[in-house]
């Protein structure tokens, strides 16, 4: 199989032997960032491009995919937090205790709570004593939880198919990779000791 760095260095020397247009692009399809940065270059001389142009656009992608989940999660009945909450409990093999959930959610205890119980009344999961510890509630998936968790998960999985299915699977698993470094940077600690949230497994 080929080698998806070498794919990319081919990529890239493809577009840098495009023919250049007015603003510089080659034959390319401009995107909205990409007027975004030629606008800034001039007030930020010392604007590097590049950076720009991919925080942008990552930023953007995950605004996107979010409009896209939330009106997924709405078509099908439910609400943010509570697709949130059922997403990590599947997560978990659809079993947990609560204080797994806040744990995953970073909630306090009262509002896990809440959630747990607006949940509980229309029937998507069920909380029984432990039969391992009499203080303790163990938390359960129903069918009919998972069965609207599913629907609206495969919402957005369907938009992300759509949008990385534009690259090839060498390409997916390249950009994968260097969003992997990008993320190993946020995930250390920093000058601060400041770190990058670790959220639940996305959807």
């Amino acid at each position: 199989m080929e080698h998806p760095e070498r794919r990319a260095d081919e990529t890239r020397d493809e577009l840098r032997e495009a023919p250049l247009g007015e603003h510089g692009q080659g034959d390319r399809p401009r995107d909205w960032t990409d007027g975004h940065v030629e606008r800034w270059r001039p007030v930020l001389p010392h604007l590097d491009p590049d950076i720009e142009g991919a925080v942008t656009r990552m930023t953007k992608l995950v605004r996107h995919l979010s409009r896209v989940r939330e009106q997924g999660v709405a078509d099908y009945g439910l609400q943010k937090h509570e697709f949130d909450t059922l997403h990590v409990l599947a997560g978990r093999g659809g079993r947990a205790v609560p204080s797994d959930l806040r744990d995953d959610l970073s909630l306090a205890p009262a509002s896990v709570t809440g959630r747990l119980e607006a949940l509980e009344r229309r029937g998507f999961i069920v909380r029984t004593p432990s039969t391992e510890d009499r203080r303790r509630v163990d938390i359960e998936l129903t069918e009919a939880g998972r069965a609207a968790w599913r629907e609206a998960l495969d919402v957005v999985g369907r938009e992300e198919r759509r949008l990385l299915g534009v690259l090839a699977s060498d390409e997916r698993r390249l950009l994968s990779d260097l969003l992997r470094r990008v993320l190993l940077a946020a995930e250390a600690p920093g000058p601060g000791g400041t770190r990058a949230d670790r959220p639940a497994a996305r959807s």
